[in-house]
């Protein structure tokens, strides 16, 4: 039995539809916190169960009868490593044979600031004693590519990640690593460096816009701060403009550049080109 967390997200989402590839779905238990919001996931036949990061106990059940879990790290930035504590700590008590966390890539390293929960968790699951496995991602290509209307109607690609180069992958990528790492044996103990076969610049990411829609789109680098306040002045929320800002600006830096090539390693075939994300996104 595997259980996925965040079932219902984008990336959860993606990783049990790669899972019922691989394995009947009567093996697959959906953890969410709205179970009205999985129905579609359930109409997979595949079993939900409802848990609560602020609500402990939740996950000794979640977990019951679980062979292998995929902590798919949350999304409540601050929160994260203590929530994170709560399902490894109910994993140890379920005697889970293997968990596999969603990690940023290079963390042990990273200059990111996303990367300090990560690192955080990353520390209390060696200390746990529960077997794992990381799945360090580096960034997802739909980060940019969601940004795109706004980039049509600006003429612009902002951010402040000057001539860094971004080695992203799609979330169906990594999903489909995750897939494959849940169903494999041996998997404790590895750490897998999870990144795009081909790197880009933020410049070459507006090229390639500009030739597929037909449209002059210009790349602006701005300074972090100026970054962070163009966001803020679009409506993002102060965490989420912060984090956009300071992850270009640790792009600079080469954070989310990655040549082992490890992600198309696993999944057997090339990472989804940058060229492909854009289109499908257009």
């Amino acid at each position: 039995m595997i259980v996925i967390t965040g079932a219902t997200g984008q990336l959860g989402r993606l990783v049990i539809a790669s899972l019922l590839k691989k394995t009947a779905a009567s093996n697959i238990v959906a953890v969410v916190r709205k179970p009205e919001k999985a129905r579609d996931i359930a109409a997979l036949g595949v079993q939900l169960r409802q848990a609560d990061y602020d609500q402990p106990a939740s996950w000794d059940t979640a977990l019951q009868g679980a062979d292998k879990v995929l902590l798919i790290s949350s999304n409540e930035i601050g929160r994260r490593a203590q929530q994170h504590r709560t399902v490894i700590d109910a994993a140890k008590r379920a005697g889970i044979k293997l968990l596999a966390y969603t990690s940023v890539l290079h963390a042990d390293t990273s200059v990111l600031g996303l990367a300090q929960e990560h690192k955080q968790t990353e520390a209390y699951l060696r200390a746990s004693d529960v077997p794992f496995v990381l799945l360090r991602n580096s960034w997802y290509t739909e980060n940019y590519t969601a940004g795109i209307p706004t980039a049509l109607s600006l003429g612009a690609v902002y951010g402040c990640a000057g001539d860094g180069q971004i080695c992203s992958a799609t979330r169906a990528d990594y999903a489909e690593a995750a897939a494959i790492v849940l169903t494999s044996s041996g998997q404790a103990g590895k750490t897998y460096e999870l990144a795009g076969d081909t790197s880009y610049k933020l410049s070459q990411f507006a090229a390639e816009l500009s030739r597929q829609s037909g449209k002059a789109i210009a790349y602006i680098n701005l300074p972090e701060a100026q970054y962070k306040q163009a966001l803020l002045g679009a409506g993002l929320p102060e965490l989420l403009a912060e984090l956009l800002a300071n992850s270009d600006s640790g792009a600079s830096q080469g954070a989310l550049f990655d040549e082992g090539g490890q992600l198309s390693r696993l999944i057997g075939r090339p990472t989804t080109p940058l060229e492909i994300a854009i289109a499908e996104a257009l």
